[in-house]
């Protein structure tokens, strides 16, 4: 859905969800497919000048949307058969078929990329479980989230440290390490943990390593991918999901859809039939297999995320 609050965050940005392809070999397998990122690396049509955009009716017209992806599980990435998948691109398959435009093209790019593709106009719409946050919503427009998420630390087994928040890390002097990139190292910063002191590895396979081998204490990352990856191991396991602090108030991250700031009527589009999956359930049905759950489905705006 990242660093100190001002700087920009990844997504969530977390790589992979188990020890399968890792996020650079997904971007590399991507770019194989050839004429897909060819086509979709062109540029898409200049916004009109109509207030709210008619973007949705070129794509109507086109009968193709192109989804900025970061190939990162479960989010949003070329599977093994070389087919586009993840939450998001497979909920923009329902949504935009809802709205007339039957076919899905995958641009892959690298995560912090996205905002800066999409508003250069290399592809329509961001489909990567992108986090809402003040930073992010004053260079482009969201949906309103699709799912929550809290966080969870990945722990050797029984959890010696006791460690069940940032502040308990802090205080018990554990050896803390997250991913590059990730929101969690803002929390763990605001925490009082002192950033130098912080282990950035690539992604939660490498921070559950970590924790096996003993090189640090806790890893932190979003519930779903903690509780994902440490499925298969004997030596870790993962704490409840928690609420970081942000600003003295627990948090809860939410991640949508992102939308060039002319596309209004673009994205109230789509938020009018994201709504109608919450309501009739079909929402977390789209989402379970990527291990969504009740717990992260979400009534949460993204004028609330953005701080409006």
């Amino acid at each position: 859905m990242a660093p100190p609050l001002g700087k920009p965050l990844r997504r969530r940005g977390e790589a992979s969800v188990s020890a399968g392809p890792s996020r650079r070999s997904l971007l590399a397998g991507v770019a194989a497919l050839g004429a897909l990122g060819a086509a979709g690396c062109s540029r898409v049509p200049t916004e009109a000048s109509t207030n709210g955009g008619e973007q949705l009716e070129r794509l109507k017209a086109a009968g193709v949307v192109r989804l900025g992806i970061a190939g990162e599980i479960p989010f949003g990435y070329i599977d093994k058969d070389g087919e586009l998948t993840g939450e998001a691109p497979e909920l923009a398959k329902v949504i935009f078929k809802r709205l007339g435009v039957d076919r899905v093209q995958p641009v892959p790019t690298e995560f912090g990329s996205l905002i800066p593709g999409l508003n250069s106009q290399q592809f329509d719409v961001v489909a990567a479980g992108m986090y809402i946050n003040p930073e992010r919503c004053e260079q482009v427009i969201f949906s309103d989230p699709d799912y929550q998420m809290l966080d969870s630390f990945i722990v050797r087994k029984g959890n010696p440290k006791g460690l069940t928040s940032y502040q308990d890390v802090v205080e018990k002097k554990a050896k803390f390490a997250t991913g590059t990139g990730y929101a969690e190292i803002a929390y763990a910063v605001e925490a009082g943990y002192p950033e130098g002191d912080i282990l950035i590895v690539p992604d939660q396979v490498a921070g559950l390593n970590a924790v096996e081998a003993g090189r640090v204490d806790v890893f932190a990352g979003t519930a779903l991918t903690t509780r994902e990856v440490v499925k298969k191991s004997t030596k870790a396991e993962v704490t409840e999901p928690f609420q970081p602090i942000v600003d003295g108030e627990p948090h809860t991250d939410g991640g949508g859809f992102a939308f060039r700031p002319t596309e209004t009527n673009l994205r109230d589009a789509f938020n009018a039939e994201l709504a109608k999956l919450k309501e009739s359930g079909e929402l977390l049905r789209i989402l379970r297999p990527f291990g969504f759950t009740e717990d992260e489905m979400t009534d949460l705006t993204a004028k609330e995320l953005c701080g409006g």
